[in-house]
């Protein structure tokens, strides 16, 4: 394993004042990574079509009481895009998981917290299961475990979240759709009902295109793929068996696909028996949307206090 300084691109460094930055080699990827701050560890993972910028309005504020680690997940963002392999091994939660640790070890941190968004959320609850000695504290944002979600599909969530079962297609065919026009997609992805595209940035939105390129699109499928074959079945197997052992801090959008579908803590709960968590008044993208909502929750919890809902 090893590192090197990496430049961001120009708008990911202003988005991201104060942090270095770093690619940091895992034993399967190369992982691009923002580091700053002070004060106990705490490791940020994104989401779907996202990059590690998208904790841009809260990670400075973090950064002032946590030493804030924010990566691209392998496959988004800078970060490499390995071969899936043909079980799209490369592209599960376990894998990017490990990612996580073996950064999070290369930076001196054999325990840290960490919080997760969508996909990052979904890779931080495999985080906790597989690395149980290494994860002090998870917070998640905009889902429920993918056993329950996967095993409780509704009507509603279905028709908001087809991109689910259309981006696990068999390659290459949902890739050349989505490919024939990237701008179309991205705008049409992120611009989620009920909340639009005026919650992004001008500057974090430009990034989210930037990096929306084949071979990303490609990885996301992947990481799909894997999904609904690898994550299901090891969810399946660990439901009922393996519980989360770290205090669990779940928040949910009340106008997102999740909030409005889902019944989250009863999904949550019997994987984490040290659970807390409300519903904001937001779409899927909380920390871009209502990022004082989050900070108010975020703070108390990974300093150890109780937090309480804003």
């Amino acid at each position: 394993m090893s590192d090197e300084t990496r430049p961001p691109s120009a708008v990911a460094a202003a988005l991201m004042p104060g942090f270095r930055h770093q690619r940091i080699r895992t034993a399967g990827a190369e992982i691009q990574a923002a580091i700053g701050g002070s004060g106990p560890p705490l490791l940020l993972l994104h989401g779907n079509p996202l990059t590690h910028v998208s904790w841009h309005k809260v990670a400075p504020d973090l950064a002032r009481r946590f030493t804030v680690v924010a990566i691209d997940l392998r496959g988004y963002g800078d970060s490499s895009k390995p071969e899936g392999g043909a079980d799209h091994a490369g592209y599960s939660f376990r894998a990017m998981a490990q990612d996580g640790v073996e950064v999070m070890a290369a930076l001196g941190f054999a325990r840290f917290a960490v919080a997760g968004h969508d996909r990052g959320a979904r890779v931080a609850f495999r985080m906790a299961l597989d690395h149980p000695g290494c994860v002090e504290r998870l917070a998640s944002l905009d889902i429920v475990p993918t056993w329950h979600l996967l095993s409780n599909i509704t009507l509603g969530w279905g028709l908001e979240s087809y991109h689910w079962f259309f981006m696990a297609q068999k390659a290459p065919f949902p890739e050349k759709l989505l490919c024939a026009d990237l701008d179309y997609y991205i705008n049409y992805k992120l611009n989620k009902k009920g909340v639009g595209l005026s919650i992004f940035s001008p500057e974090a939105f430009s990034e989210y295109v930037r990096c929306t390129t084949p071979d990303q699109v490609h990885a996301v499928c992947e990481d799909y793929r894997a999904t609904v074959t690898l994550d299901y079945e090891m969810d399946r197997k660990d439901f009922g068996k393996r519980r989360i052992e770290c205090p669990v801090l779940v928040l949910w959008g009340s106008n997102s696909h999740v909030g409005r579908h889902l019944a989250v803590m009863e999904a949550w709960t019997p994987w984490a028996p040290d659970l807390r968590g409300w519903a904001i008044p937001t779409g899927h993208y909380p920390a871009e949307q209502r990022p004082d909502l989050v900070l108010g929750a975020f703070l108390p919890f990974f300093a150890g206090e109780e937090p309480v809902a804003g």
